[in-house]
């Protein structure tokens, strides 16, 4: 990672997190959403669709959303900053045009300095549908696409933001909120660090997150 982009990681004042659903964010980039409360940055998240269609059975209508406010407290995001849409899950291409407009009025209203997002080369409808609109909406940003390994076709690994066990600790804790989800390989504290040991191998330091750099606007 360049020392521009550090510079940017350690300076930025407003970051917007778009997922697609409730836990992508965390997984693509609750790392370095931990660094960037540290250093005094604002962080809004935004999720668009609560998944409720694809709950476990059993599971009360809400789970997810409740389990979401857990999560983004965990990282340190205040209430204020959450954003939450209730389009279907698994069919976000069909109102993208909505979301679009969405992300526009966001951008009237908060102060947006840099915004993480899923991949473009994210292979899921909804993820695909969040980063083409984000990157519309958002065009005159710094914008890096978080890692999702198991739906990247493909991923440029063009930036990296070194972190802390800490970092990754509270990472791990937000995913723990998400006890709907707990049977998924990429949710376990065993993949967390292992992915993030990866990355951090790849420059020298112990941890770090990995993203790719959509846009960068100094």
């Amino acid at each position: 990672m360049s020392d521009r982009a550090i510079f940017m990681i350690d300076t930025c004042k407003h970051a917007l997190v778009l997922a697609p659903h409730t836990d992508d964010g965390e997984l693509g980039c609750g790392g370095t959403i931990a660094r960037l409360i540290e250093a005094g940055c604002s962080v809004i998240y935004v999720a668009f669709s609560t998944a409720e269609q694809s709950l476990p059975a059993g599971l009360s209508p809400g789970t997810l959303k409740r389990e979401l406010k857990d999560a983004t407290r965990c990282l340190g995001i205040p209430p204020e900053n959450l954003i939450v849409f209730d389009y279907e899950v698994r069919k976000l291409n069909y109102v993208r045009q909505e979301i679009l407009e969405n992300l526009v009025l966001i951008k009237k209203e908060r102060q947006v300095d840099l915004v993480l997002m899923p991949s473009l080369h994210d292979i899921h409808q909804d993820h695909s549908t969040v980063a083409t609109e984000g990157l519309r909406a958002f065009k005159d940003k710094t914008i890096l696409g978080y890692e999702l390994i198991w739906n990247n076709l493909m991923f440029n690994t063009t930036c990296f933001v070194p972190l802390n066990g800490r970092h990754v600790r509270k990472k791990v804790e937000a995913l723990r909120a998400y006890q709907s989800q707990s049977g998924k390989a990429y949710t376990s504290e065993e993949f967390i660090f292992s992915l993030a040991r990866t990355r951090g191998v790849q420059i020298g330091v112990q941890y770090a997150e990995c993203f790719e750099t959509i846009r960068w606007v100094m």
